[in-house]
């Protein structure tokens, strides 16, 4: 007698740290002998994964899912099963398990009516659920990671304690007291904003200087936990230096009296004549200033808007060049007593980045991140991150944080926003911040036998995620298969080595899994409206005819593309090879990375910057400019 395949028990989720093995077990009932094959996140074959067991070691997070089948075709899938990685290098090599906690809870003090967060996490096989108390009574329907609690009052002040376990163990966290701030004695006004904004560049790809990995994911944390703090945030990935002047205008645009304004970059830069310069990734070989963004100059204009808090982060090299032509001329504004900046490196230094577990980070990034989130005046989390920075062997004696600020007032990046009596500049950015930042919403589109669906993610303001999946299949349509294309084509900046598994493990939390993902780049060089074209193929039932559909969409200029920052312009035949258009894509080039450090290494942000030895003959005898003056110019890894 036949039974059906039946799935006796689902392999479990697990939390583990880097490189850690794994196996994921799924038990099974069957007619005769069954058959196994796990699939990864991209429902991709596993290579050896044939048995009930799958054995894995990761540096990023995954997700399997294995097929149960029959020698009569029957078969039955398993629940999709995470493995999530969390940097724990205090691991024991003996652990079992059990719940390790990684991160525990910290005390805060807060005013009244603001809003708290508490966070716990932890490693675990399986991996563990959580569940909060608040003076030793449980918190119903409070069971994720993260706690968070709206309009703090005495009702909610105590000590908080995060239970986290599994099938072998319950650990308890340490405990965070809240408190609610007292009144001041002497009344003075509490330190707030009118508005909060961030803008954040990432450069990697460069066309004529070393790319870099990092970027991408400092980037990307970083904009999420400044939003985690009330950040407006604009977040570019790969800029021209026409597009980095125009966002750096549009940001410039959202700052006024009272506002809070970080500016964030990540890429190669260098320093000269006391002036700090942004490589953009056009910048020829050898560059000049006037083929960079100068720091102070940014800063300058940040003044004249007459923000309240003005910080500037630069996780870039130092190094000083020689160059001709003049620095960059700045009228030195009155002391404003409201600037702040965050040097990655010191005067003449190099700045690092390091691929360790999988993950590449600016070793910079890795510890501002880290102290980012604290309620502390915004100096003091430098000098934090200038702590942690030193003790780090990989750079010791090479990269130290340089901090220069006139703070009069001991503002923090946590101040509450204070928006009454500031209505109409409110509306007025909010309405600028969201031109850059709104995405096409939910749409379906109807096939003959199906309905397919499109979502939408942005993981930066510049870089659309596409996703489609095949809904309501009718019984006369069989072994769908979903393609998605856009008008015009979008070059991938990820397609690169390592680049799209660090860009396909920020998805990995996706609540179901989709049968097709377009990823959007460069969304700012777009010249029109971006149209998806969906195509659908499918086996009819009843003739056996392999048939094709296709739809279009237009979802028009969505995020930074609405901005315009790339306009199209007139042409001049003499200088037509300059202009980058979405047309124009074979213009910007975006190189394989051939000196990718290895897991643990650091690796330089110091953009070459001398002449091709094909082009130095020429340079010396025409109106090009001499070489850089760089020492050890042609180490990249340390």
């Amino acid at each position: 007698m036949r039974t059906e395949v039946v799935i006796l028990q689902q392999p479990m989720s697990v939390c583990v740290p880097p490189n850690h093995e794994v196996t994921l077990r799924v038990q099974a009932i069957g007619t005769g002998a069954l058959k196994y094959q796990w699939f990864d996140k991209q429902q991709t074959e596993v290579a050896g994964g044939t048995e009930p067991e799958l054995t894995v070691s990761l540096q990023i997070s995954g997700k399997y899912i294995c097929r149960v089948s029959d020698l009569y075709c029957n078969y039955q899938f398993t629940e999709w099963v995470k493995v999530r990685i969390l940097d724990e290098p205090g691991v024991s090599c003996m652990w079992r398990g059990e719940p390790h906690i990684v991160i525990h809870p910290i005390s805060q003090t807060v005013n009244p009516g603001e809003t708290f967060t508490l966070k716990c996490a932890a490693l675990g096989k399986p991996a563990p659920a959580y569940q909060w108390y608040r003076n030793g009574r449980i918190l119903p329907k409070q069971t994720t990671e993260t706690l968070r609690i709206e309009n703090a009052s005495a009702d909610t002040v105590g000590s908080y304690l995060c239970a986290v376990s599994n099938n072998l163990e319950e650990r308890w966290s340490e405990a965070a007291d809240i408190e609610i701030a007292p009144p001041d004695q002497h009344p003075t006004p509490t330190l707030m904003a009118t508005d909060k904004v961030a803008l954040l560049i990432g450069n990697l790809n460069y066309n004529h200087h070393p790319g870099l990995m990092a970027p991408t994911m400092d980037v990307h944390e970083l904009a999420n936990l400044l939003q985690q703090l009330g950040f407006r945030v604009v977040s570019l990935l790969d800029l021209t230096l026409q597009e980095m002047q125009a966002a750096i205008d549009k940001f410039l645009q959202l700052l006024d009296r009272g506002v809070y304004a970080v500016f964030y970059y990540a890429g190669h830069g260098y320093e000269h004549s006391g002036r700090n310069y942004l490589v953009a990734i056009d910048a020829p070989r050898p560059y000049r200033t006037d083929n960079c963004v100068c720091v102070q100059r940014v800063m300058h204009s940040m003044q004249e808007r007459k923000a309240q808090l003005n910080v500037i982060l630069l996780d870039t090299c130092r190094k000083w060049y020689k160059q001709k032509g003049p620095s960059s001329e700045i009228k030195p504004l009155a002391p404003l007593g409201n600037t702040v900046y965050g040097y990655a490196t010191s005067e003449d230094a190099e700045a690092f980045e390091v691929q360790d577990g999988g993950k590449s980070t600016g070793i910079f990034t890795k510890y501002l991140n880290r102290h980012v989130l604290k309620p502390q005046r915004v100096t003091h989390v430098l000098e934090q991150v200038s702590e942690d920075l030193g003790k780090d062997p990989l750079v010791h004696g090479r990269q130290v944080v340089e901090i220069r600020h006139t703070l009069t007032e001991p503002r923090a990046l946590t101040d509450p926003v204070q928006t009454s009596g500031h209505t109409m500049e409110l509306r007025r950015r909010d309405a600028c911040w969201k031109q850059a930042n709104v995405l096409p919403g939910r749409r379906s589109l109807d096939f003959p036998y199906c309905r397919v669906e499109l979502s939408f993610s942005a993981l930066f303001s510049n870089v659309l995620v596409v996703f489609g999946k095949v809904r309501n299949t009718s019984a006369k349509a069989q072994d769908c298969t979903l393609i998605l294309e856009s008008e015009p084509q979008m070059q991938d900046i990820f397609s690169g080595s390592g680049r799209s598994e660090e860009m396909d493990s920020l998805l990995v939390n996706s609540s179901e899994t989709p049968d097709c993902t377009l990823r959007l780049c460069c969304l700012q060089r777009l010249q029109g409206s971006l149209v998806i074209k969906v195509t659908l193929h499918y086996t009819h039932m009843q003739t056996k005819a392999r048939l094709t559909e296709s739809k279009e969409l237009d979802i028009g200029r969505p995020l930074i593309a609405s901005c315009k920052l790339n306009p199209m312009r007139p042409v001049d035949r003499r200088q037509e090879s300059r202009v980058h258009t979405v047309d124009h894509m074979s213009n910007i080039r975006y190189p394989h990375h051939q000196n990718h450090p290895r897991p643990g290494r650091p690796y330089t942000r110091k953009a070459e910057n001398r002449l091709q030895s094909s082009a130095k003959s020429t340079s010396m005898s025409s109106n090009e400019p001499e070489e850089n003056d760089e020492n050890d110019s042609s180490e990249f890894t340390m």
